[in-house]
């Protein structure tokens, strides 16, 4: 997963092949959304059933323990173990076509995830939302529990936004992280490294369309339910184009997916444009020719809330009103 750090927006990718014919390879359609996660939900369910992690360590931690989630069948001497479907949440997602750049015009297909909170992190901000940034140990595995990727000893930071783009596949991560909460404060060593307290500690399984679905990379097989685990040590807030408006809250459909929000997108097709600036990225998100934070803002540049709006409907957002500071 850390490919994608280097993703700076948007990028859909289309691959094109020489003649199939030619080299005798035959071309295999991806399947459906509506097809692929009933299987997806059986497996998993299958897994959660069968499997267990050590809740008796994280309930009573021995000597030395290192907070770590280990995961196990439920067989033999573990056979009286309580599995995990036992002690998982859920959630429900609705995932489209279109975010893998397929054609069939499938929509709002919906994908259950779990999750498991560990131990839960003592600080008492907000848990991260799908827009912010994330501090966290990981590790990625396939169901049968092998390691695809993973930064189990020096944390790393992921912008949540991004690695839920289009064709990015790991929407399933970004999505699963709104549910723990970071530690407290950190402390900082002699030595300049540094410890967080009594971060969150979890683990997150969804189907392979909230990951990478028909794709194949990094040791990730078409179709596969993904199983994250984290450690989650801090958070950023995020306002990725510097407008004033927290990244989250130009999620206007309210549905957790930042790339389907576009206010101005007619008039970027109107233009000509070959790629869209979805409204997180975009510092005038009406297309009006005023920045979106020069509607919000007074002549001092202090931020008015509740937004300046006109007939109901946010300035910033509508293109027939044309207000700046010296307005409000």
């Amino acid at each position: 997963m850390k490919r994608i750090l280097s993703v700076l927006g948007i990028a859909l990718l289309f691959m094109s092949c020489g003649n199939d014919d030619e080299n005798n390879i035959q071309a295999v359609p991806p399947r459906l959304l509506s097809e692929v996660e009933p299987e997806n939900r059986a497996e998993i369910i299958s897994f959660l059933k069968t499997h267990f992690y050590n809740y008796e360590e994280f309930q009573n931690p021995p000597a030395n323990f290192d907070f770590k989630i280990k995961l196990d069948t439920i067989a033999g001497d573990n056979a009286d173990k309580t599995p995990l479907i036992q002690q998982v949440d859920s959630a429900i997602i609705d995932v489209s076509a279109l975010e893998f750049a397929l054609s069939d015009g499938e929509e709002n297909i919906p994908h259950q995830y779990y999750y498991l909170q560990a131990r839960a992190g003592v600080d008492t901000r907000d848990n991260p939302s799908v827009a912010d940034s994330v501090f966290v140990r990981y590790e990625g595995k396939l169901l049968d529990r092998s390691s695809f990727d993973g930064s189990t000893v020096s944390p790393v930071w992921f912008d949540l936004s991004r690695i839920q783009a289009p064709l990015q596949g790991f929407r399933g991560f970004s999505e699963g992280m709104v549910n723990f909460k970071p530690g407290g404060d950190a402390i900082i060593n002699p030595d300049g490294t540094f410890a967080v307290e009594d971060y969150g500690i979890g683990m997150m399984i969804f189907p392979s369309g909230l990951g990478g679905f028909n794709s194949v990379s990094g040791g990730i097989p078409q179709y596969s339910p993904l199983i994250f685990q984290i450690d989650l040590f801090t958070i950023n807030k995020t306002d990725h184009d510097g407008d004033g408006i927290p990244s989250i809250d130009e999620d206007l459909n309210g549905n957790g997916y930042l790339y389907d929000d576009n206010t101005d997108e007619q008039a970027e097709i109107d233009a000509g444009l070959r790629s869209f600036t979805v409204n997180f990225l975009d510092p005038d998100d009406d297309d009006d020719g005023v920045s979106t934070r020069e509607e919000i803002s007074d002549a001092d540049g202090n931020i008015i809330f509740p937004y300046p709006s006109t007939g109901g409907v946010p300035d910033y957002l509508n293109p027939d009103v044309q207000r700046t500071s010296d307005d409000n």
